[in-house]
């Protein structure tokens, strides 16, 4: 299932508009603000979908039976443009635990890359509610590939994919590799470049996070 956030009218698309307008840009904690707010906005939609059990709660004058989430979720993101939308999520999912990878791109002179992955930390995954955080969803191959070695963990009960910027291309092949995955895109585009740069996206959402980076 696929919910495209800015469909419908709401706070997100000003926040998505923000992100994408090259003059906002250059405002590093403003940019880092909105992907945080969405991940926000996510994490409350993604709390609807959890399961919760009966609490008794006591009061300063009684009881109140209420509700809680029947189990925390486990928040993975991947090193280091998705630390803004997974620090959102992780404002409302405060006692969540925590996942990280290590994966980037790795260009060459030519053009193209390779995606390197060097480092996975995670707690057991068996029969929990994965939320993976990565704020561009191009050809999905760079996500698949951080998933496929989370699973190494434990298969979780429900898996949720937060994304800013999603691209059709790597949304199907998403489906297609994990039909049963829930998509939380707060907008989609259409085109992908041959190089694997999504049009008219928003550019390289690590670099406008934290600055460039040197490669070696």
């Amino acid at each position: 299932m696929v919910h495209h956030l800015s469909k419908n009218n709401s706070l997100v698309k000003e926040w998505v508009n923000d992100l994408r307008n090259v003059e906002v840009q250059t405002q590093r904690m403003r940019f880092r603000r909105n992907m945080e707010r969405i991940g926000e906005v996510c994490a409350y939609e993604i709390s609807k979908t959890m399961p919760y059990e009966a609490a008794e709660i006591n009061t300063p004058l009684g009881i109140y039976n209420g509700q809680t989430l029947s189990h925390q979720p486990v928040i993975a993101t991947i090193f280091r443009a998705g630390f803004p939308l997974f620090q959102g999520m992780l404002n409302f999912f405060d006692k969540a635990d925590c996942a990280f990878v290590a994966a980037y791109r790795k260009h060459n002179q030519d053009g193209s890359f390779n995606i390197n992955q060097e480092y996975v930390t995670c707690p057991d995954l068996s029969a929990r509610t994965l939320i993976i955080a990565d704020p561009m969803l191009a050809t999905g191959a760079s996500l698949i590939m951080a998933l496929d070695e989370l699973f190494e963990y434990g298969q979780p009960a429900a898996v949720h994919v937060v994304v800013a910027i999603a691209c059709t291309e790597g949304i199907e092949n998403l489906i297609q590799k994990y039909p049963d995955f829930t998509i939380w895109a707060a907008d989609i585009d259409d085109e992908l470049t041959a190089k694997g740069y999504i049009v008219p996206g928003l550019g390289d959402a690590g670099d406008l996070s934290f600055g460039s980076k040197m490669q070696f």
